[in-house]
């Protein structure tokens, strides 16, 4: 229970289909936290949706586990000029492992969240599959997880619109019915910002930007902040008259490259080693690949190590996770891999 009204209504969903529940809430980061789940403020709004919906209520501590999993390697990906998400790390090594084993050990049969998902069992297995609200869908950010973490998965408000999750939360009297969602990296102040918190782990280096013929078109205050893709912020001036984006971006040669959309355009995307729901893609496989958690899913072709766009599509950052879903079942994901 992250203090949310998708993970509310999830616990009250389980219990009028009987289950027997306990409310969690996992502090994960120990530092200081004005958004996301991990303030104080969101700890007591899941204490006291547990005490309205009549439920023990704990709070498990990894923030060791959290720094390690995903902070360091945040900050890590910045320094080197890749675009990390935080929200896949903390789904991979926190809700579904570390608090996981955790309620495995206490006996527990499943763990439940408020991601809009839903997990689909089959004769061969379990599905991972895009939430109905499509709007709203996290199955971009769950793509990590196999097939031994879905069989003891229950995703309760999969199946619902954000309307009517917000509805049941109101008709309930529950203190987080009209709460707004979040929407930032959870240990990420909104008053600090990412390039203080950046700053104070590692060093921030100012760049120059320049156009595809290596012509200096502005500076950038920190190279590291600037991801492939991104417009503003580059100062970049003259040219075509056409927007610039940032086509390369060089964090050892305090360098970024920009260019005209037309020059971001590739046929296909190199990605790393995948995590795969079930079996993976076959080799030449039509898929529909989705870039950014509430991005359009493209068409492409599957090659091990490489996604291979039916049509050209814009640059992918270094560090996106690139996901796929089946091409003949638009709402089953397949998996995914980070872009290289």
């Amino acid at each position: 229970m992250s203090g949310g009204v998708d993970s509310s209504v999830a616990a009250a969903l389980l219990l009028e289909q009987g289950h027997e529940v306990v409310g969690a809430t996992l502090k994960l980061w120990g530092g200081a936290s004005d958004s996301g789940c991990c303030s104080v403020a969101d700890v007591e709004d899941a204490r006291r949706v547990a005490q309205q919906l009549g439920v023990a209520h704990h709070v498990f501590s990894f923030t060791d586990d959290f720094d390690e999993h995903v902070v360091a390697p945040y900050v890590a990906d910045h320094a080197a000029g890749r675009t990390p998400n935080p929200c896949i790390e903390c789904n991979r090594h926190l809700k579904f492992d570390s608090f996981l084993r955790r309620a495995t050990s206490l006996g527990f049969d499943a763990v439940a969240t408020g991601h809009h998902a839903r997990v689909h069992p089959t004769p061969s297995g379990f599905e991972l599959r895009r939430g109905a609200d499509q709007a709203k869908d996290q199955s971009y950010v769950l793509h990590v997880l196999g097939q031994a973490q879905l069989a003891r998965t229950l995703l309760p408000v999969g199946d619902l619109q954000k309307d009517e999750v917000r509805r049941r939360a109101a008709a309930l009297g529950l203190r987080t019915a009209g709460k707004p969602d979040s929407q930032d990296v959870c240990f990420i102040t909104a008053s600090a910002g990412r390039a203080a918190f950046l700053a104070a782990r590692t060093g921030l280096h100012p760049a120059e930007v320049v156009d595809g013929d290596g012509a200096p078109v502005g500076r950038v205050d920190a190279v590291e902040l600037v991801t492939v893709g991104q417009r503003r912020g580059l100062g970049a001036a003259g040219g075509t008259g056409q927007p610039r984006y940032a086509a390369l971006v060089d964090v050892p040669g305090r360098r970024v490259v920009v260019g005209d959309p037309a020059d971001l355009l590739r046929d296909g995307v190199e990605v790393g080693p995948g995590s795969w729901v079930g079996a993976p893609p076959v080799d030449g496989s039509a898929v529909l690949a989705q870039v950014s958690a509430h991005g359009a899913a493209r068409p492409a072709r599957w090659a091990p190590g490489r996604v291979v766009w039916n049509e050209p599509q814009r640059a992918v950052a270094p560090g996106q996770a690139v996901v796929l879903y089946d091409a003949a079942d638009p709402d089953r994901c397949l998996g995914g891999a980070a872009a290289t």
